[in-house]
């Protein structure tokens, strides 16, 4: 009987588990998504399931693609072929692939793009070629994409605006190529919405440039050779976010150039060569929520004490301001703006003085009054002082010390004027110790190998958090090097594996884009030694009775039927603990992609996660990729536009 059911239980189970085998070098935990990172092979992996939906084949080392490369997928409808050493595509390569939807060709070696490189792909609506070697670009390569939202070619070695005859884009990235000039009506594409021509040498705008594009709500010109403000500003009353930083060039912010730009949310204009902001400035902006003015040569008198009171009094955020510093008279060079008080400008004060029979007011001569005055009016009295946030780390307490400077008082185990180095050797007092939930960090043992680090905490005590950096090295090894991980802002947890067994580990968390010592919370656990793991990939029976006498060809038999019912069984458990809501291990998907960032950006700040987390061990700060369905910025869903705002 018992042998009976075996066979049985393998005859039933081998035409499902057994039958779809994953391709070599790939994980297929999820049957319509195919993770194949970091697998090394110069071709596209063979035997893929015919319904697969999202194939993942980044940094394969793949150096062509042939005819038959995608042959039997006619459902995928994502295709990752990024960080590869893909130098040309033939004609009617992704012919096939009628339902793809997004197509990731970055850190290529592509260097042309024909008018049949994308034919077939009707659906398509985002295409990533930047990081490339492209120069030539046809006049036909984007006719037949006709559902295009998003086309990123930044980081490329082209000459000219490529003809984009697009009605449905609305995003494009042309960003850091070799375009020193456009030319009005290069832009076809009329409801773009986000258009970034940042470092392509430009030295002006054409007034008429933006003729039809009546939608465009972010503009990104940094970092060109721009000697004004642009005057086509005035016809882009849409925009809410705008960057001119960078353009060294520019000197003044003439007021005529921002009236109206009354939709404005945010605006950079740090690394200019402007010494002032003029003092209506913030009246054109009625939505304005950020600002960034950092790396401008600024004279910290008069005439710009109104810029500290109204960061102060709004509801505006001051980017960077670190790095927003005062460089003219020589009593403020290098303080920080927004530490400065009101009396520190040099302005006219006012006293009182008060005699027996009635008072008397004695005003020194006031400023200038305002152009939109009627009236000259006393300047306002010195604001009291107000620590920005997050001035002292690591639970440091902000107060105003002598000369009226800003200070820290740190707590116990913690010093720099800041409070953001940590010192060794201390044992923090019980206060110090009971730290708000926000900066506790809960490390669970999960295995010799493995550490849970619960974020939740973190995340939800951030208001704007791009992304988390986390980062975690080995105090009982010889190799205390940090490994850096960047993970997005939707992840309530993350599970560190491929550790040492019996090792403490110091685990430190911060946000995506900061100094490391900056705002960083760590903790320190220990793996659990190899024979003392919490978790047992196998139950045993305790039932030392049973004896079973199967012959050696029914033993293999008994062997693959537990391995698969095990492994059916672990895949049941976690679809039904993630159906009840409950806490659950990120899949491999989720664990050991190594996809390398691209490029700089925000995070998306959705409650999903991804199928890989951005792993570097350093460089620059990265952006998860966009071709995710988890995220509505990249949905599918036909009639709801991506936002990028």
């Amino acid at each position: 009987g018992c042998a009976k059911l075996i066979l049985c239980t393998l005859l039933l189970l081998a035409p499902r588990d057994l039958a779809g085998a994953c391709p070599t070098g790939c994980q297929c935990q999820d049957p319509k998504t195919i993770l194949c990172a970091a697998r090394r092979g110069q071709t596209v992996p063979r035997g893929l399931p015919p319904n697969t939906l999202s194939l993942y084949v980044f940094e394969n080392g793949i150096t062509m693609l042939s005819e038959d490369s995608f042959a039997g997928l006619p459902a995928l409808q994502l295709l990752d072929l990024s960080q590869n050493k893909i130098t040309s595509i033939q004609k009617n390569i992704f012919q096939p692939l009628t339902e793809l939807v997004n197509l990731d060709l970055s850190s290529n070696q592509l260097q042309e793009i024909t008018n049949e490189t994308f034919h077939g792909l009707r659906l398509l609506e985002r295409l990533y070629l930047q990081k490339n070697r492209i120069q030539h670009i046809h006049a036909a390569a984007f006719d037949t994409l006709e559902n295009l939202l998003e086309l990123k070619l930044q980081n490329n070695q082209l000459w000219a605006v490529p003809p984009l005859d697009l009605p449905n884009l609305l995003l494009l990235d042309i960003s850091w190529n070799k375009i020193p000039t456009i030319a009005p009506g290069a832009f076809h594409a009329v409801n773009i919405e986000s258009l970034k021509i940042a470092g392509l040498g430009l030295t002006s705008l054409n007034e008429e440039l933006f003729q039809a594009q009546n939608n465009l709500h972010e503009l990104d010109v940094s970092d060109n050779l721009l000697e004004r403000v642009p005057a086509v500003l005035r016809r882009l009353g849409s925009l809410t976010k705008l960057s001119l930083a960078g353009n060294a060039r520019i000197s003044q912010l003439p007021a005529e150039d921002f009236h109206n730009l009354h939709n404005l949310q945010e605006l950079d204009i740090s690394n200019l060569n402007i010494n002032t902001i003029p003092r209506d400035f913030s009246s054109f902006f009625p939505r304005l929520r950020a600002v960034t003015a950092a790396g401008n040569p600024f004279n910290c008198i008069c005439q710009m004490s109104w810029l500290v009171q109204w960061v102060n009094a709004s509801s505006v955020v001051l980017r960077r301001p670190e790095e927003t510093r005062c460089h003219f008279p020589p009593k403020n060079s290098g303080k920080l703006l927004h530490h400065l008080q009101y009396a520190d400008f040099g302005c006219p004060t006012t006293t009182t003085t008060t005699t027996p029979t009635t008072p008397r007011t004695t005003t020194l001569p006031p400023p200038a009054p305002l152009p939109t005055s009627t009236a000259p009016r006393p300047p306002p009295a010195p604001p009291p002082p107000i620590c920005p946030p997050r001035t002292c780390l690591n639970g440091g307490t902000c107060h105003l010390g002598a000369q009226n400077h800003l200070e820290c008082l740190c707590p116990v185990g913690f010093a720099g004027v800041y409070c953001e180095a940590e010192v060794r050797g201390t044992t923090p007092s019980p206060a110090t110790q009971a730290l708000p939930p926000s900066r506790r960090i809960s490390i669970t043992q999960v295995s010799s190998t493995s550490l849970k680090v619960d974020l939740q905490n973190y995340v939800q005590s951030k208001a704007q958090l791009k992304g988390i950096r986390l980062s975690y090295r080995n105090l009982s090894g010889p190799d205390k090097r940090p490994v850096m991980l960047r993970l997005p802002a939707s992840l309530s947890e993350y599970t560190v594996r491929a550790l040492k067994p019996n090792c403490t580990y110091r685990v430190c968390i911060g946000p995506l884009g900061e100094k490391v010592s900056k705002e960083e919370h760590c903790a320190e656990a220990q793996t659990l030694p190899v024979s003392h793991q919490q978790h047992s990939p196998v139950t045993q029976s305790k039932d030392s009775n049973l004896t079973l006498m199967i012959v050696p060809a029914l033993a293999a038999v008994l062997l693959l039927v537990v391995v698969v019912t095990a492994g059916m069984y672990y895949r049941r458990h976690r679809r039904a603990k993630a159906h009840a809501g409950t806490g659950v291990d990120a899949s491999p998907l989720e664990l050991e992609g190594v996809k390398a960032c691209l490029e700089n950006g925000d995070l998306s700040s959705h409650g999903h996660k991804v199928p890989e987390a951005a792993m570097l061990s350093g460089g620059s700060e990265c952006e998860v990729p966009l071709m995710q369905s988890h995220y509505p910025s990249n949905n599918n869903t036909p009639g709801l536009k991506p936002s990028y705002f």
